[in-house]
């Protein structure tokens, strides 16, 4: 089955974010999604003022998927898998959409400044089945994402829309010094 490939390489990427400490803070801060949705109501919107990202057209389904980031270093990583269409004449497929990008929603009440903050990965490839994959710098991030503890993860289209977000959010902080 392919599944064993995909969670060797989550838990490599896994660890090569989380063992990042190339920083010199004492401790690094950890966001985790341990899964990752699709859309179910499209049109929804996440965040506030020049930060709220409104939701694709169709509804969404996903298979399978994590995400993290470290708030410290500004490493992000992501994985999805069977990310397709649930609804419309391409539904079971990822339809005209070739390539996705992973987003920050920082401050999505906009508590700070009335807006929230974005911070996206670069575009990767959405495969016909609905898996893409990132791990990479996106950081350093602003003080929007480090300092509020309202962060939300999306997957976005290259257009802007949201068509995931990850659930069952934890938050780590992990000693850097080792």
């Amino acid at each position: 089955m392919r599944q064993q490939p995909t969670k060797l390489m989550m838990a490599a990427a896994g660890i090569l974010l989380l063992g990042f400490s190339g920083t010199a803070f004492a401790a690094d801060q950890v966001v985790e999604w341990q899964k990752i949705v699709g859309i179910i109501q499209s049109g929804d919107t996440v965040g506030t003022g020049t930060g709220k990202v409104t939701g694709g057209g169709q509804p969404w389904f996903a298979r399978a998927g994590s995400a993290a980031v470290n708030l410290t270093s500004g490493q992000m990583q992501f994985e999805v898998q069977g990310l397709v269409l649930a609804g419309g004449n391409a539904i079971g497929t990822s339809g005209a959409v070739t390539q996705v990008k992973g987003t920050l929603v920082c401050d999505t009440t906009g508590s700070a400044t009335g807006n929230s903050t974005l911070v996206d990965s670069p575009l990767v490839t959405l495969s016909p089945q609905g898996s893409a994959r990132f791990a990479g710098q996106v950081g350093p991030l602003p003080a929007a994402c480090t300092s509020s503890p309202n962060i939300a993860f999306l997957i976005r289209v290259s257009g802007g829309g949201w068509i995931a977000g990850g659930e069952v959010r934890e938050t780590e902080t992990q000693d850097s010094t080792n």
